[in-house]
């Protein structure tokens, strides 16, 4: 259900009825969720269940009272404890932050400062001590009434000054936690606008805070977090042409007429919105072309001299006649992702329309037809909200194009083997190491097709499984002669007396049909005989993404064994022995 379209009032006036058909969604990803409030928080937790429901999972909450964030992370937290959380938000603002006299000294300002990170010190050590779970904290919006007037952000006593000092050290703080993040307030309420920020009527009579607007903004930045976390930020923008990425019609007004450049205003506001377009794709996010245009012609509107973008910088381009979500069902297929992981942006509310329709899972924001709007449009839905920035997101379209190399040289063998060969892979495969446990984790939860369970693990989890003994970790790294893959296989075994038993195999489908699971295989194999372990059990549970590996046991191997009368429908167990094991994998070197 798309909730996009939607009024805030809308949404507020009628919560309990979208909430009934939102938990009756299939495939909903339960998450308990907690909130540790500095204000009431009734406000925020009502709009975030939407928003978590309506981007695939069914949440649980816990709210602390009315200011007890503190005391519940801290000094109570028993019922914290016990609600289990997968997520804990601590939630509160500049409100909650005590003054500095207006003559303070540098001195008295680094000491506050230290003051009130000692104080969140205490609560994040408390939360990782005694749960263990990923943490959202806020830095901290700026005040309302900058008393000092200019002067509040360079004085020593300026409150403005005072909370940009302590969302720095909050930044430093997240960069040595990997379970704390930080949610940019301070950004956001900029954003929003103060003034439309804080609702004083309000929070003087019920201790809510923040406005209605402010809550909604919030709660959307909530969600695109936890979807991060969970692996479901989107992956790929796909792009219109004329009068999206350059104004006019390329097939009518040719290169030297479209309006791309510094020259004129439209011209400068298509500029822009292509650097915003290159900017996500530095930092991982795939760009795609799709529109209803000649090949040939659509091609040389990048030939412009001023266009930002050029063509390889795209992953994937269709321009022909076809129907446009049949373009991008053949997009999603040659990139093998789900269309679940596409933006489409187009300027025209007709083709909007008919993708939306016909494309199930893609987002389609009402872009209008102004391009100087595009940019915060997208950004206001927080599509492709990042939980970190892995070496693989910021290298992920130059794998892409990688890959498009990979198969025109795959044509220049007759045999596959050869190819295999050709391409000189190397494989690093060895336990989990803390440097690469942020992308394990999002690997984790972002792979669904080639994932034989589709288990998923929060950090705290995937850490709690490394440190182990009972368990075996392993993830595979994969390098040939076009470039680094970098980590794009995970295994988690789990020891029980003889037996190893595969909680978790997954794989990159950027990688599929190299071998690297056999190379998986062998290395699996040899430490569970290390361990003296003598067999191997695995598990296949079905989902409607991960048909492809339904044989992934019988091809290396393994003998189906029994299923047992309450296992979930159509699962399949596999079971293979490890005496005289000898290695399957021919064509990469470790």
């Amino acid at each position: 259900m798309n909730l996009t379209n939607l009024t805030l009032d809308d949404l507020i006036m009628k919560r309990r009825s979208l909430r009934a058909q939102l938990v009756m969604l299939p495939n909903l990803q339960p998450v308990r969720f907690a909130v540790l409030g500095g204000s009431t928080t009734n406000t925020l937790v009502d709009l975030l269940e939407l928003l978590l429901l309506s981007n695939g999972f069914v949440p649980t909450f816990y709210q602390s009272e009315y200011g007890r964030y503190y005391e519940d992370a801290v000094h109570d937290s028993q019922a914290l404890v016990d609600f289990r959380p997968d997520i804990i938000h601590v939630h509160v603002s500049c409100n909650n932050i005590a003054r500095l006299a207006a003559g303070a000294t540098e001195t008295d300002l680094s000491a506050q400062v230290n003051a009130q990170l000692s104080r969140f010190r205490d609560i994040w050590d408390s939360l990782e001590s005694r749960i263990g779970c990923q943490v959202i904290q806020n830095n901290f919006e700026l005040p309302p009434y900058p008393a000092l007037g200019n002067m509040d952000a360079t004085a020593a006593g300026g409150r403005t000054r005072f909370l940009m000092r302590l969302n720095e050290a909050f930044v430093a703080e997240a960069n040595r936690r990997p379970k704390l993040l930080i949610q940019d307030i301070c950004g956001i309420s900029a954003r929003l606008g103060l003034d439309n920020w804080f609702d004083w009527d309000r929070f003087f009579s019920y201790k809510v805070l923040l406005t209605p607007e402010a809550n909604f903004v919030v709660a959307r930045s909530l969600s695109s977090m936890v979807g991060a976390i969970y692996g479901k930020s989107r992956k790929v923008l796909v792009l219109d042409l004329d009068n999206t990425l350059w104004g006019g019609v390329i097939g009518d007004d040719g290169v030297d007429k479209i309006q791309i450049g510094r020259e004129t205003p439209v011209a400068e506001a298509y500029t822009a919105f292509q650097e915003y377009c290159l900017a996500l794709r530095d930092r991982g996010v795939l760009l795609a072309v799709c529109s209803k245009n000649d090949d040939e012609i659509a091609r040389s509107g990048f030939e412009h001299p001023s266009s930002v973008l050029k063509l390889e910088h795209f992953s994937s381009f269709k321009a022909n006649w076809s129907p446009k979500h049949e373009n991008i069902l053949e997009i999603a297929k040659e990139l093998n992702l789900g269309v679940e992981s596409f933006v489409f942006v187009d300027d025209n509310p007709a083709e909007r329309a008919i993708v939306e329709a016909q494309v199930p899972g893609i987002a389609v924001p009402n872009v209008g037809d102004q391009v100087t709007k595009f940019a915060s449009v997208i950004e206001a839905h927080r599509y492709f909200e990042p939980a970190a920035l892995s070496k693989e997101d910021l290298e992920r379209a130059a794998l892409y194009a990688s890959n498009s190399h990979r198969a025109v040289q795959q044509t220049k063998f007759a045999n596959y083997g050869e190819y295999l060969d050709s391409l000189e892979m190397t494989a690093d495969i060895e336990p989990f190491k803390p440097i690469y446990m942020e992308r394990i984790t999002q690997l984790t939860n972002k792979t669904n097709q080639y994932n034989l369970t589709t288990r998923r693990y929060t950090l705290a989890e995937m850490e709690a499984v490394t440190d182990s003994p009972g368990h075996i970790t392993l993830y595979g790294k994969l390098a040939d002669r076009f470039g680094d893959n970098g980590l794009i296989s995970i295994i988690v075994g789990r020891q029980s007396d003889q037996v190893l038993h595969l909680d978790l195999w997954l794989m990159s489908c950027r990688v599929l049909k190299r071998d690297m699971e056999l190379a998986m295989l062998d290395a699996l194999a040899h430490a569970a005989i290390d361990r003296g372990l003598r067999t191997m059990q695995g598990v296949y549970l079905p989902t409607k993404k991960n048909m492809m590996v339904a044989d992934h046991y019988e091809r290396l191997g393994f003998t189906r064994a029994r299923t047992a009368a309450d296992a979930p429908e159509g699962a399949s167990f596999w079971t293979l022995n490890l005496a005289g094991y000898t290695d399957r994998n021919t064509h990469i070197k470790r």
